[in-house]
């Protein structure tokens, strides 16, 4: 069964950074667009940014300018690099296939706090 692995969270400050990994099955992540998502404590699970193969990329309005999405295809990789973080950004990062609703992953864990 399809699998994804998040990796890359942790404790940060407010204003610091962190890169998330996800390690995606390479049958599905070269031919589609892939996505990071993320569910605070208490809400539902929202999309942050996406990417498609080619590597045009969308962001959701809280991240913009601030979170960079990037995919390495010969890997079956997705990234996120996170800068300027904020308390809000505290979550659990998840990523997906949005067309083929893979299985969720463990997630990783973002905490960011003084």
């Amino acid at each position: 069964q399809a699998q994804l692995v998040e990796s890359g969270g942790g404790l940060v400050q407010p204003g610091g950074s962190l890169r998330l990994s996800c390690a995606a099955p390479g049958n599905i992540f070269r031919y589609y667009i892939m996505a990071w998502y993320r569910q605070a404590p208490g809400k539902e699970r929202e999309l942050v940014a996406d990417i498609t193969p080619s590597g045009r990329t969308n962001y959701k309005d809280p991240v913009k300018g601030r979170f960079t999405i990037s995919r390495d295809n010969a890997k079956n990789t997705l990234y996120l690099q996170m800068d300027s973080l904020k308390p809000e950004d505290t979550a659990v990062y998840y990523c997906n296939c949005p067309s083929q609703r893979l299985p969720w992953g463990q997630g990783a864990q973002v905490i960011v706090s003084s």
